[in-house]
């Protein structure tokens, strides 16, 4: 007789000893259930041998199991490190997962001669000073814009400083000082520079008592131009420091951490305090279920959250976790300094853990009625295409180009918690036989692609990365396509829809259409209508910004970047005797070898790239 749940379990904990490590509970078809750690293994894993005393959930997980893995460790701390990496790469369906884990962008300000201030998102490889982290794009790209107001820094490339002859727009509109043609010395550059990282470094009423002094100096020397120059940069610092809101007197370095749990949801929201300013925040909706500890919630948080990133020199909780003096070793290790997690009771502390809080606690209830909105919407759906059930994953194709040029495919993903962007997939069409603006040839590419790649990397479906719906932007010409490819890989179970405009081409007037089914519409008024015009929209707002992307990388390139052997100085060579890329692309070899810096068997090589081209 094979065992099971608890049977099962006892059975295993006469094999184990009390070392530290991480154990995993699997069900019959060998997916991982929960991923646990343990002090003591022995201890921890009889807990589950008991046969009553556990709550719904737990008691759910235990009938499920029906076999078990386990790895010992060193150390507990090595355990709580293992038992997250482990929680983000399976996903078990009994553990706490944080959902959304993308980067955060930072500021960076390069280690170039002549630095530039730009907006970074990723691994810290490129030299330079890194201020952050900030909560969104948009919170970096607001301070950004005041910085370059305030200290007026270059934000263009490296390339294009190198390769600039003139001033740009952003030294036209006062954004930049033009240090690529020498409007500025590197000596005076370098001071706003520093400037603008006192600032970044919490030392602004500094920066601005020095701007003030500067002010008035100019003014009483009747330097008006320059006085007015350091009033707008004063104003730009202030509006920056506007913009963040709360700017605590007492905390330098923090993230203020908060959650709300509510039948069976969460919300975490999360300040990023840095160089006593607010960089912002982001609220977060960790899986959970039912009769759940919100110590656990947290403190599963906590160590997904800063698996990938640096944690700052203080974390503020609402709630304690079980093990915060883990917690404090593992991320302390990982920062080389020391870490302190605490849930402060009185003071300017506790006033922004509860501001954090009273933010989770409304997220959430705006959250859960959407959720509601969401849910019905979709039950809409199955009904309206005679689906067999709500559709849990929707993605939505659609392929923009101009008369088949910078073609792209995308796809947006929708599901119970409205779109979800970190889904989103792009795709350059690289079909070479392809005749331009041939839609259901580019249709045809990217769904071929997104199957050999679901078939590759989800062959069991058990990742949820597969649809339960396609909607495709088009009428019967771009369904049969689709149904062609989906045929070819055996994919045959997945329902399929077109979205045509229909008559006049007029929101409204819609029509579907089905494989082997006459098309049909609903009706004008219907709100799972507008659900669809809504999805359709978001996939051609998508498709559209990022051929634009495309369409304006192309249109910037700059043929010589192609050229083996053009460097930057010797590209800026050949930009200032011929005036642009084009100048040089028509220009004679005699006139190429001319140029300084250029050698004979370099212009002979420039020459045949352009001539050879054409």
């Amino acid at each position: 007789m094979t065992l099971v749940g608890h049977d099962l379990i006892a059975d295993y904990v006469k094999t184990l000893d009390g070392s530290p490590g991480v154990y995993r509970m699997l069900d019959a078809e060998s997916r991982v259930l929960y991923v646990g750690k343990a002090r003591n293994l022995k201890v921890r894993v009889s807990n589950y041998a008991r046969p009553s005393g556990h709550s719904g959930r737990i008691a759910r997980m235990i009938r499920e199991t029906s076999s078990m893995m386990f790895l010992t460790t060193q150390t507990e701390t090595e355990a709580l490190l293992l038992e997250q990496n482990l929680i983000k790469q399976l996903k078990p369906r009994y553990n706490v997962l944080l959902r959304d884990d993308k980067s955060f962008p930072n500021i960076l300000v390069t280690g170039h001669a002549f630095p530039q201030i730009k907006k970074h998102r990723g691994a810290k490889k490129e030299k330079g000073s890194y201020y952050g982290p900030f909560a969104s794009a948009d919170a970096v790209n607001r301070t950004l814009n005041q910085l370059q107001k305030a200290f007026l820094l270059r934000n263009c490339s490296d390339a294009m400083f190198e390769s600039r002859t003139r001033p740009c727009l952003q030294y036209q509109i006062k954004r930049c000082t033009a240090p690529c043609v020498d409007k500025v010395g590197e000596g005076d550059y370098g001071a706003a520079v520093k400037d603008a990282q006192r600032f970044l470094s919490g030392k602004s009423t500094e920066v601005q008592e020095q701007l003030k002094v500067d002010m008035m100096a100019a003014s009483e020397e009747m330097e008006f131009e320059r006085a007015a120059a350091l009033r707008d940069r004063i104003k730009a610092m202030t509006m920056v420091q506007t913009a963040q809101g709360i700017n605590p007197r007492t905390v330098a370095e923090a993230d203020i951490i908060a959650l709300h749990l509510e039948k069976g949801q969460a919300c975490v929201q999360v300040f990023f305090i840095r160089a006593g300013q607010n960089w912002g925040n982001r609220d977060f909706y960790p899986r959970v279920g039912d009769e759940i500890d919100a110590s656990e919630v947290l403190e599963a948080f906590m160590g997904q959250f800063y698996s990938e990133k640096d944690p700052p020199k203080q974390i503020l909780l609402n709630h304690g976790i079980e093990n915060d003096d883990l917690m404090v070793e593992l991320l302390s290790e990982k920062l080389q300094r020391k870490v302190e997690i605490s849930v402060p009771q009185r003071g300017e502390k506790a006033e922004l853990v509860e501001a954090a809080a009273r933010n989770a606690r409304e997220s959430l209830a705006r959250k859960m009625s959407e959720s509601a909105t969401q849910a019905k919407l979709l039950r809409g759906l199955a009904e309206a295409f005679e689906l067999e059930g709500p559709p849990a994953r929707i993605e939505v194709y659609d392929n923009s180009h101009i008369q088949g040029t910078n073609a792209v495919g995308a796809m947006i993903v929708a599901g119970a918690d409205g779109f979800l962007k970190n889904q989103y997939r792009k795709f350059n069409i690289k079909g070479e036989d392809l005749t331009p603006g041939d839609d259901f040839g580019m249709m045809k590419e990217v769904l071929n692609r997104r199957f050999t790649r679901l078939l590759k990397e989800d062959p069991e479906r058990d990742k949820g990365l597969w649809p339960d719906l396609l909607l495709i932007d088009g009428g019967a010409g771009q369904v049969s396509a689709v149904a062609e490819i989906m045929r070819e890989h055996g994919v045959e179970d997945i329902a399929m829809v077109g979205v045509a405009k229909g008559v006049d081409r007029d929101h409204g007037k819609e029509e579907f259409h089905r494989t082997g089914e006459r098309p049909f519409a609903l009706r004008h008024n219907d709100p799972v209508l507008y659900f669809i015009q809504r999805l359709r929209d978001e996939a051609h707002r998508f498709a559209i910004g990022t051929h634009r992307a495309k369409r304006a990388k192309a249109a910037i390139a700059n043929p010589l970047d192609e050229v083996p052997g053009v460097g930057t100085a010797r590209k800026r060579a050949l930009m200032a005797h011929f005036g642009s890329a084009k100048g040089v692309s028509r220009a004679a070899l005699v006139d190429l070898k001319a140029v300084e810096g250029v050698s004979d068997a370099l212009a002979e090589r420039i020459y045949a790239f352009f001539h050879e081209r054409g």
